[in-house]
């Protein structure tokens, strides 16, 4: 069964210097899009993260100092990958917590201006563990009676990825070959932001998910306690949560204005 796309998707898996978004990096992407006429394109870059990739990790993608020592960092790529994915809604396996985040934070980092306002998120991994719980070599078993022989390896996990989709839509009728319907099916709990400090209540109103104002209107923290925003701002939160809480107050300030 092929996808039923009203505008591309882009596909993609991250290799990394481990699983913080905030401080670990890129050193491996691979995009596989896919346009609403069938036709695909893909690219793999190798990247230098700028710093040591813990052996522990190269044990785990198989990706060195070495072998992206004389590679071009994330910022000289930033450019080339946000064009071939601007136009797109994206797809990933583990997606929507993990390699969407740590993108947007790179991204951000190169000064690229990434957000998902305008794009859907299809999360794989969530529609794989809704119905069957388990990892992405044994859903390409599982789906695709295929051995995923390169896994950890960004290209390999992404054309994977894409197979499986591809796979549950022939197998789950109540799935809807519709990428708003994926997205909606593949996300958890609604969050304005990646790292999910800023999480939506029942009436869509921006709430902290956390600490001392966990549970409280954003706009009401930041009006009644305007040091709390310059305390997020300064301390390490993902560049993403700045980002969205920069915005919230803006359009708060605008609204007084109005």
């Amino acid at each position: 069964m092929e996808l039923n796309l009203k505008k591309p998707i882009c596909f993609f898996d991250l290799e990394t210097t481990g699983i913080n978004i905030t401080s670990d990096r890129i050193v491996e992407i691979s995009v596989l899009k896919v346009f609403p006429n069938g036709n695909k394109e893909s690219k793999t870059w190798l990247v230098n993260p700028e710093r040591p990739i813990p052996a522990e990790v190269t044990a785990i993608h198989g990706i060195s100092d070495e072998k992206v020592a004389n590679e071009p960092t994330f910022k000289e790529l930033a450019k080339e990958v946000y064009n071939m994915i601007k136009d797109s809604d994206l797809g990933g396996f583990n997606s929507n917590r993990f390699d969407i985040p740590l993108l947007a934070e790179e991204m951000l980092r190169a000064e690229i201006d990434f957000d998902m306002r305008n794009r859907l998120a299809v999360d794989v991994q969530t529609i794989f563990h809704k119905m069957e719980q388990r990892t992405l070599s044994a859903a390409y078993k599982f789906y695709c009676d295929k051995n995923l022989d390169d896994a950890h390896s960004a290209e390999a996990d992404t054309n994977a990825t894409y197979e499986v989709l591809k796979a549950q839509l022939s197998k789950y009728d109540s799935l809807e070959n519709d990428t708003k319907f994926l997205a909606e099916f593949s996300s958890r709990k609604k969050f304005a932001d990646f790292a999910g400090f800023i999480a939506f209540n029942k009436n869509g109103e921006e709430c902290f998910s956390f600490g001392k104002h966990k549970g409280k209107l954003v706009t009401e923290v930041l009006e009644k306690e305007p040091g709390y925003f310059g305390w997020l701002l300064n301390a390490d939160f993902p560049l993403y949560t700045k980002k969205v809480l920069t915005a919230i107050k803006l359009r708060n300030f605008n609204n007084k204005l109005g």
